[in-house]
């Protein structure tokens, strides 16, 4: 993401770990209800219903049945009918169990949630609606087999009061304590809800920000089973290091992010980062000169320019810590990731190896944007997001930044590579307080697995690796000195 344009359709693709999982949304288009006279989804079981026949052979029976708002309507037709549109979730593998559904609210606009498990991985259809219509269609964050989650459960941590840590037992939540903090976006005249994870003692204390991928993301980056920023919050809190992580805009303002086409890396990442370091720095318990950026994914890939735009806005970082950067295009990553997957497939079906043909052709797309008005969307982005993307040399960029730099990388990720990393460390390897470490058997939530498991990997049931947390607080410390 991640996973707010009139016609931004939120899908980010490019969003290495939310790419093929959660936090996903397939389109999104808030502009008014369709006249014509269809069916209003509007029980649980109508989108039960739904969903089995998008996930089944009979989606094309669903084209012209439910009231769609009018860009859903264009969105859907644009794709080939429902049945083109369900080609997107072909990477989450066969369909094994559906349902049972349940209404719920999703980012401030009404939702049937619909629980799927699938051969690669579990994910939630999430059916936006506006007046009985069909304003959207999401992969989130699969809840089948737990409670239907609640506004409190989704808004764990962004409390006013000081709390203890919840996920950690009794003795660990006395190594740290987290304090609600929000990130101003006064040109939505709201915030960002976030919580600062402070260690025990009086400080001062270094602090780290916490930077999301691509897509609609929570503070604690969800990818299905998995919470990578938590982890690195309570992780690095223990070995006395703040962190500050928030929700990502357009996880909090999916809704108003829809509204502006011209939407692009800095508006979804950039400028949040630089005042998420700005509000940090003036928290009492925390030195302002040791504040540190670490990105991951696409959000890594953001830290030359968030460097820039601090030294615009007259602040400096500590250092910056680079989780899975890529170095290459993002469409050729896609390209990647797609034949990579369905090379897993041991004996694809004519059907998938049309999927995979069409899913290549819309990145074909890419090569006329100048030819394009900016409403079109290309694998569920707009033109302007993809020009700024396509503009971005990051190696290019980062010869500007004369911090000390941490670049890590899992050697089981299949998603952003080890020829990335290669890459970076080619560009960078010899320049004075760059340091890069790979690890084997970590994929790109860095949490264990095998490439081969594919987007399965995110079903486990596990943290950030602890010799990554030893790394980045070590790098930290060593900055210190």
């Amino acid at each position: 993401m991640k996973d707010k344009s009139r016609h931004y359709s939120y899908i980010f693709l490019f969003s290495p770990a939310i790419l093929l999982l959660a936090a996903c949304l397939i389109v999104l288009f808030p502009n008014g209800v369709h006249a014509m006279s269809r069916q209003s989804l509007s029980t649980p079981e109508q989108a039960e219903a739904f969903a089995t026949l998008l996930l089944g052979e009979d989606a094309a029976s669903l084209d012209g049945v439910y009231d769609l708002t009018p860009d859903m309507e264009k969105a859907v037709t644009g794709s080939g009918g429902w049945a083109g549109l369900a080609k997107s979730l072909a990477v989450l593998g066969e369909p094994d169990r559906i349902g049972p559904a349940y209404a719920d609210t999703w980012r401030g606009m009404n939702v049937l949630r619909v629980p799927c498990t699938f051969s690669a991985a579990p994910a939630d259809l999430v059916f936006v609606l506006e007046n009985g219509a069909i304003a959207g269609l999401v992969t989130d964050v699969y809840t089948g087999e737990s409670e239907t989650p609640t506004e409190e459960t989704e808004n764990i941590g962004s409390k006013d009061e000081t709390e203890s840590a919840g996920n950690a037992d009794a003795a660990e939540a006395q190594l740290f304590t987290e304090v609600s903090l929000s990130v101003p976006v006064p040109e939505l005249n709201g915030e960002l809800p976030g919580t600062l994870t402070i260690p025990e003692g009086e400080g001062p204390f270094p602090a780290v920000i916490l930077v999301h991928g691509s897509g609609p993301a929570s503070r604690d980056e969800e990818v299905v089973n998995l919470r990578p920023f938590r982890d690195l919050a309570e992780g690095l809190a223990k070995k006395g290091i703040a962190v500050f992580r928030y929700d990502k805009r357009t996880y909090v303002y999916g809704r108003e992010m829809a509204e502006d086409v011209q939407v692009t890396l800095m508006e979804e990442t950039v400028w949040d980062a630089v005042k998420a370091a700005s509000v940090v720095s003036r928290q009492e318990k925390i030195d302002p000169s040791r504040i540190f950026i670490l990105g991951h994914s696409l959000g890594a890939t953001a830290v030359p320019v968030i460097h820039e735009q601090l030294e615009t806005e007259n602040m400096t970082a500590a250092g910056f810590i680079m989780m899975a950067p890529t170095a290459r295009p993002l469409d050729e990553l896609m390209r990647e990731q797609y034949n990579y997957l369905y090379s897993l497939i041991a004996e694809p079906t004519d059907a998938q190896l049309n999927e995979k043909a069409k899913l290549l052709e819309e990145l074909d797309r890419l090569e006329n944007l100048d030819d394009l008005p900016d409403e079109t969307a290309i694998a569920g982005a707009y033109v302007p997001y993809w020009r700024w993307l396509l503009s971005y040399d990051v190696l290019a960029e980062a010869e500007k930044i004369t911090e000390p730099c941490l670049v890590l990388q899992g050697e089981e990720d299949y998603q952003v590579t080890m020829e990335d990393f290669l890459m970076w460390q080619q560009a960078f390897g010899d320049h004075p307080g760059w340091i890069f470490i790979s690890y084997p058997g970590l994929v790109h939530t860095f949490t264990k697995g095998e490439k081969s498991e594919g987007a399965a990997v995110y079903g486990r049931n596990e943290h950030v690796d602890e010799q990554v947390i030893s790394d980045i607080a070590q790098f930290v410390a060593d900055e210190e000195n």
